[in-house]
């Protein structure tokens, strides 16, 4: 099952991004409901194996923290809003990690850079694309994390289709 763990907007970071989507010189707008910040990808894992990470990501402790937003970013074919790094951010994606690798999923070593895709591009992901210098993210909200979530992921010709598996709240 095509799966990844992420933190997903609330609903006042969504509104405040669909005027920016909407104003997009390119690329096809990700739907509201889709829009999240990924911690890990999975990939392909069979069910037994997120069972796991289910149980490791229940064992998970931290305290509600807050996120800011940055300026948009091309990241290869997709167009995204940058996410500041935060030691409570960071903490977090590191704890989930090591909960995937006590899970048994091994996951290519990659930079963490927090970001929010808006959008994806169809061309060629040395395409260049403009973007209005009087384009801000000044007007998003500083979003509050309570919590993330394992999702399965669908690829459909129209986009993926997310679904939640398990919601893991804060406390």
């Amino acid at each position: 099952m095509r799966s990844f763990v992420a933190i997903s907007l609330n609903h006042e970071a969504t509104v405040a991004l669909a005027p920016l989507q909407r104003a997009l010189p390119a690329g096809r707008p990700v739907p509201p409901e889709n829009l999240h910040l990924t911690l890990a990808f999975l990939d392909d894992q069979p069910e037994q194996v997120l069972e796991a990470l289910h149980d490791e990501l229940l064992a998970l402790s931290s305290a509600p923290f807050h996120i800011t937003f940055l300026g948009i970013e091309c990241f290869g074919r997709a167009l995204a809003i940058g996410v500041k790094d935060s030691a409570p951010l960071v903490a977090l994606h590191r704890k989930i990690q090591i909960a995937t690798r006590c899970a048994g999923i091994v996951l290519p070593r990659r930079r963490f850079r927090p970001h929010v895709t808006i959008a994806r591009l169809k061309h060629e992901r040395h395409q260049t694309v403009h973007i209005p210098q009087d384009w801000t993210v000044n007007t998003l909200p500083e979003m509050l994390v309570t919590g993330f979530t394992l999702y399965e992921s669908t690829l459909r010709p129209e986009g993926a289709r997310h679904v939640a598996l398990a919601h893991f709240t804060f406390y």
